[in-house]
């Protein structure tokens, strides 16, 4: 397949977030190789120190990260477009917090996850046995109501790697439990991250599934194409097939400057 000319890869790791590797520096070049106009990086936000210390950047080190992404901005101008983002939690109860860090810097982009049900990381290979324990329906009713409530939180510009529970194989058995959560993110004017990480994991497919775009397409929704690279081989994985299979279902490949939607 051919890669579409124009196209950003808007979900990309640091090693700040303890679980990555390559500088900002070396993620930009692989973008560059790979035929990519730009590279947007949403490192895991700082959170409060209570919350998934191992697995993010502190808030000390949050000017370093804001500080190599602008080095690699400037060391890449005129041949590839660099962008300031973050993939912030969807957390109750720590919302202040996550909109006093978002106002802390001119972010270009900001994408809203829900990682964790209650104190479980559900998609951390750790704590994979926990499916065991749970009811699957009852699983999905709870992440969707939290991925409604981040999309309604007004904090966030797209809602990241919607079915994320997926991601070891445990599949969403009653599909119309994505809706209420579609309907938020129209209403509220946002975007849906088309994350092809899935390709990489047990599910073997984007995160969402298809049937969760053809919804989204209904209702006027628009997609943001990021691969979740950790490394720098991952940099716009699979873009060409993620990019052909949007077309086709009729979905608008979007990217954001200033968190505003920017458009063809």
């Amino acid at each position: 397949m051919t890669l579409p000319a124009g196209l950003f890869d808007s979900h990309t790791h640091t090693p700040l977030c303890q679980h990555a590797s390559g500088t900002p520096t070396e993620l930009a070049q692989a973008a560059l190789e790979a035929g990519l106009a730009g590279i947007v990086f949403t490192d895991h936000m700082p959170m409060p120190r209570w919350y998934d210390a191992p697995w993010r950047m502190s808030e000390a080190q949050l000017p370093l990260y804001v500080e190599s992404v602008l080095a690699a901005r400037e060391a890449f101008a005129g041949r590839l477009e660099v962008r300031l983002g973050l993939e912030a939690d969807y957390h109750p109860g720590t919302e202040r917090f996550v909109e006093r860090i978002l106002s802390s810097y001119p972010f270009d982009y900001v994408i809203g996850s829900v990682h964790y049900l209650g104190a479980w990381g559900f998609d951390n290979p750790e704590f994979v046995h926990e499916y065991e324990e749970r009811d699957l329906t009852a699983l999905w009713r709870s992440y969707y109501a939290l991925t409604e409530a981040a999309a309604r939180s007004g904090l966030f510009d797209a809602i990241g790697h919607l079915d994320l529970p997926k991601k070891f194989g445990h599949r969403n058995p009653q599909p119309d439990l994505a809706h209420a959560t579609l309907e938020a993110v129209a209403a509220e004017g946002l975007a849906l991250d088309y994350n092809t990480a899935g390709w990489r994991k047990a599910v073997a497919e984007p995160y969402p599934a298809q049937d969760v775009v053809l919804e989204a397409v209904r209702l006027g929704i628009p997609f943001v194409l990021g691969s979740d690279a950790h490394a720098p081989g991952e940099v716009g994985h699979r873009f060409a097939e993620a990019a052909q299979t949007l077309h086709d279902a009729g979905a608008q490949i979007v990217t954001f400057r200033g968190r505003e939607v920017q458009r063809g």
